[in-house]
């Protein structure tokens, strides 16, 4: 099975990229399964029920999110419904929404998708090592399921690395968000699983994190509030990484990484497709 998963959707121009190159890279590199995660999505901070559609209609199976999941208060009403979207397992007990969710790849197999966050220098969460510990303990890899990814959603690299670690052979990604860099230890773990400590947004890189820079630097310098911190709308590069799993464990069997446009080098996953397939 081969699994696409893109890092935080920030902004307008960065969803509309996404949603172009969805279709394509679904063609193109004869993806069974697409994670996005989407929650920066609107304007920055959020993810909106209109935009989540958007996102399905483009051929996304699955949205992840993280911190800024409520940021849009619409989602409130709708996130129970959506059995697409997930959010923080580790958020406390009658949250709405749901931190796990299974769904049908291609083909009729079964994936499970985990969103988690982390605790160093986030909010105080319920421990997400032993939220997904919970949550694995009847998700046998590959008999009742097929794959397994986890977004973990946080700062600090330690703490996503000892994850991966934590996780290691019995899930088939664990790939950090939220730092919205992309780091260069995509690999795969020695018990089969492939790890990155953070998979980059899908932004304008020429900004502070996805956001226009003269305000974010202005913070720096002045430490008081200054105008609203809005998405920058430059050409967006899409950051992600494509696995294919080994059919009869549910593991890694490669991982390789996917940057399109924008300013950042470009990176075809040349194990899976022709490089001259990209645009």
């Amino acid at each position: 099975m081969r699994i696409l998963f893109l890092g935080d959707v920030v902004g307008r121009a960065a969803r509309v990229a996404v949603m172009e190159q969805v279709p394509r890279l679904r063609q193109r590199l004869d993806l069974d399964f697409v994670v996005v995660n989407g929650e920066n999505s609107a304007g920055g901070f959020g993810i909106t029920p209109k935009i989540a559609e958007e996102f399905y209609d483009s051929g996304v199976d699955c949205l992840t999110t993280g911190n800024h999941i409520w940021d849009q208060r619409e989602l409130l009403g709708s996130i129970d419904r959506d059995k697409r979207m997930v959010r923080p397992a580790n958020f406390p007990a009658g949250t709405p929404g749901r931190g796990a969710t299974l769904l049908q790849a291609r083909g009729g197999r079964q994936v499970l998708v985990i969103n988690l966050m982390a605790r160093l220098f986030m909010d105080a969460l319920d421990d997400p090592f032993a939220a997904v510990d919970r949550l694995l303990a009847d998700m046998a890899m590959p008999g009742v399921v097929d794959a397994i990814i986890v977004d973990f959603h946080g700062e600090a690299s330690s703490e996503k690395m000892a994850m991966g670690h934590h996780l290691d052979g019995r899930v088939t990604l664990v790939v950090g968000t939220h730092t919205h860099v992309p780091t260069s230890d995509l690999h795969i773990l020695r018990g089969g699983t492939a790890y990155q400590t953070d998979a980059g947004m899908c932004g304008d890189y020429d900004s502070v994190i996805g956001m226009v820079k003269e305000p974010a630097i202005a913070r720096f310098i002045r430490k008081m509030p200054t105008e609203r911190l809005t998405p920058a709308e430059g050409q967006p590069t899409i950051c992600g990484l494509v696995l294919e799993t080994d059919e009869t464990t549910g593991l890694a069997r490669k991982v390789e990484p996917l940057r399109l446009g924008g300013r950042l080098a470009p990176a075809w996953p040349t194990g899976f497709a022709p490089a001259e397939s990209a645009d």
